[in-house]
């Protein structure tokens, strides 16, 4: 008697009713939640400076240290995910999460600013901006792209709901109890979705979405010191290839260029007469617009190869930072501002896609921590270059010039880099003992 082939759960049959993504939805919510605390501290300068007198850069060094501290401990998140599992990791952000917007209810002196938004909530973004976006990549085998763009393109919807909320808050009620009712709201949802959030498909029984049955199935519970071997030869066999390395300068080139509009276009604006609720939407229109570009970056990047796409879209960040030498009425301001963020959302959205053409589905966390720490160096760089470069000069104009020259400069490194049609480290499974290679956890033909 001959018993019928089980079809497997792939892209082709109910796509929707994959437990993947309910993955991208929770993602999502996370990121929303937790982005806005970054991408909104420029609606924070003008109120921080007109309360205790502190200059904008002294105020601004917050964000560089913040920008620091997440870059350096970003390889520890990846590491940490990988070995003891995204869910953990995560938990430990919320909880620096809430405990450092708490903690900001209560600054009275700079030092506490650089101590309770730089250090704390600079390990709760380390966390996050890690293992939240690669743990929906470990769910996907095929349709990343579409995943990636989904959870990019909502996620990035945080700081276009949240900056004119923040704004309007702040104008109701005093900083210190905004700070109160952020954790007080923000914390719930975050920890209550942590505790939902599966780390790896092997947690739940299933395999990823699209995972046929000639595919190798994920390796789960092999137990802790086979899980930090293999990711300590996949980390060996990844930094052999150029683009590891390469994509660290890229990101960190990318961040730099951006990072000096997200920090100063606010204090610009306001210097050019705008009010600060009208600014605010700078920051609003920026990442509503890069919606569109987080979500179709990804998915044309998994489907015509990354490279070019990613090129395009570091052009365009670029490009559209000349705007600004003849920005001065709000209009001209929110124009800048769609054009901008289309190619901001571009720029940021596609290493996932681009880390599984080149690495396939090994335990890529600690070489996303590792893009992540070029990409936070970046972002520290361009927020105090933008401060420094208005001290010395009075404008803008020298910060603007270095935001179009790294974003341009990043785009030509994208060219450079290896072919996306083949993965780099196809073997890297032979360096490993037989118990711990994904073919050991295959069924018996």
């Amino acid at each position: 008697m001959v018993t019928p082939a089980v079809e497997p759960e792939t892209a082709s049959k109910a796509p929707y009713l994959h437990y993947a993504w309910l993955v991208v939805a929770i993602a999502v919510v996370l990121q929303i939640t937790t982005n806005f605390v970054s991408q909104a501290f420029s609606i924070l300068i003008p109120v921080l400076r007109d309360e205790f007198a502190w200059s904008p850069t002294a105020i601004v060094l917050a964000y560089v240290l913040r920008s620091i501290v997440s870059a350096v401990f970003s390889p520890v998140a990846g590491w940490a995910g990988d070995r003891y599992g995204a869910r953990r990791s995560l938990i430990v952000a919320a909880a620096c999460y809430i405990a450092g917007l708490l903690l900001l209810s209560t600054v009275s002196q700079i030092w506490q600013l650089y101590l309770y938004y730089g250090l704390v909530l600079g390990i709760a973004q380390a966390l996050f901006r890690v293992n939240i976006p690669t743990t929906v990549a470990a769910w996907f085998r095929r349709r990343l792209g579409l995943a990636v763009g989904v959870q990019q393109a909502a996620g990035g919807m945080g700081a276009s709901v949240m900056a004119p909320v923040l704004a309007l808050l702040l104008s109701r009620v005093e900083w210190q109890t905004a700070f109160l009712i952020l954790p007080a709201i923000g914390g719930v949802i975050v920890v209550s979705l942590v505790l939902l959030f599966p780390g790896e498909p092997a947690d739940k029984g299933k395999k990823p979405f699209g995972a046929t049955d000639n595919d190798p199935p994920p390796v789960a519970n092999i137990g802790p010191a086979l899980t930090k071997l293999r990711s300590k030869v996949f980390l060996q066999h990844a930094r052999g290839t150029r683009a590891f390395w390469n994509l660290i300068g890229i990101h960190w080139l990318g961040c730099v260029g951006h990072s000096i509009v997200m920090v100063w276009a606010v204090s610009y604006a306001t210097s050019q007469g705008l009010s600060l609720g009208s600014a605010a939407w700078i920051v609003a229109l920026y990442s509503f617009a890069s919606i569109a570009s987080r979500f179709g970056v990804p998915i044309l990047a998994d489907q015509l190869g990354a490279k070019w796409v990613m090129a395009l879209a570091y052009a365009v960040q670029g490009i559209s930072v000349v705007l600004l030498f003849w920005t001065q009425d709000a209009w001209q301001f929110y124009v800048f501002s769609v054009l901008f963020g289309i190619g901001l959302g571009g720029e940021m959205s596609a290493f996932l896609v681009i880390n599984r053409q080149y690495y396939g589905m090994g335990p890529v966390r600690t070489i996303f921590g590792f893009q992540n720490l070029g990409s936070g160096l970046g972002m520290a760089l361009g927020g105090l270059l933008g401060g420094v470069v208005y001290d010395l000069f009075g404008s803008y104009d020298i910060a603007w010039i270095i935001s179009i020259a790294t974003s341009l400069g990043g785009g030509v490194f994208i060219l450079f880099l290896e072919p996306t049609t083949r993965v780099l480290i196809p073997d890297w499974e032979e360096s490993l003992p037989p118990e711990a290679r994904t073919l050991a956890a295959a069924p018996p033909s």
